[in-house]
């Protein structure tokens, strides 16, 4: 009985681990996102969305190949959108919407100085 108790627990306490995504930008400023619960954005759709914003925001691969992995792309367009996108709830939204489903982990961290993620 009591590995089934402990088990019921390990179960609950993963169905109700919020996702979220936080941001790093220089001088101390870090900003938080829960990401919403509900039908995730399609991988194919998270990329795009991604490329889209790559593009607009005319950011140059991090890698002198020129090959630009997903981790990289969140990175440079977070850095090229800065603090000022991020006021934008529109932007936002399709931000966290698309970092969470392209990166499929409930924790993510990107940290714009270090041009770090974590999970």
């Amino acid at each position: 009985m009591v590995q089934n108790s402990v088990l019921s627990v390990i179960f609950t306490n993963r169905c109700l681990m919020q996702k979220q995504i936080s941001v790093v930008f220089d001088k101390g400023v870090e900003l938080s996102f829960h990401v919403p619960d509900g039908v995730p954005l399609a991988h194919d759709a998270a990329r795009a969305w991604l490329d889209q914003q790559f593009t607009e925001l005319d950011c140059e691969p991090l890698r002198a190949s020129g090959k630009v992995l997903t981790a990289d792309k969140v990175l440079v367009v977070t850095q090229a959108a800065g603090p000022r996108l991020f006021e934008d709830a529109n932007w936002v939204s399709g931000y966290v919407a698309a970092v969470s489903a392209a990166l499929g982990k409930p924790m993510i961290r990107v940290d714009v100085p270090s041009m770090a993620i974590t999970y």
